[in-house]
């Protein structure tokens, strides 16, 4: 029975990437995630900052532990707040927006809807 060089290559080549390919390490150095310290009985907001200020340090300068900080679509953190952490971050030069976080909701399931 003769194989196909065309069929044998790309299975070849996989087998051959498969082998080559270094196995990663299951040690990598992930940080730890910042504890959220922040009582439940705070909203939480998202605070969008200015490009050139560091949104970790925004939230620092009020006390605040960042649930998540942003610094790519968004600029900014979001953590929970207490009321006196919101208006001084609304006060700050640095801060553009302040806005608690109402999650996101679709406007319907799809189905049958042509989406």
């Amino acid at each position: 029975m003769r194989i196909r060089l065309t069929r044998a290559l790309p299975v070849a080549f996989t087998a051959l990437a498969a082998v080559a390919t270094p196995a990663v390490a299951a040690t990598t150095d992930v940080p730890e995630p910042v504890p959220h310290t922040a009582p439940a009985d705070h909203a939480a907001y998202i605070v969008t900052v200015r490009e050139d200020v560091d949104p970790a340090e925004v939230a620092e300068r009020v006390h605040a532990t960042p649930v998540h900080v942003y610094r790519t679509v968004l600029h900014g953190f979001s953590a929970r707040l207490s009321t006196e952490q919101v208006e001084a971050l609304r006060a700050m030069p640095d801060v553009e927006t302040v806005e608690e976080d109402s999650g996101a909701t679709g406007f319907g399931t799809g189905i049958g809807t042509g989406f």
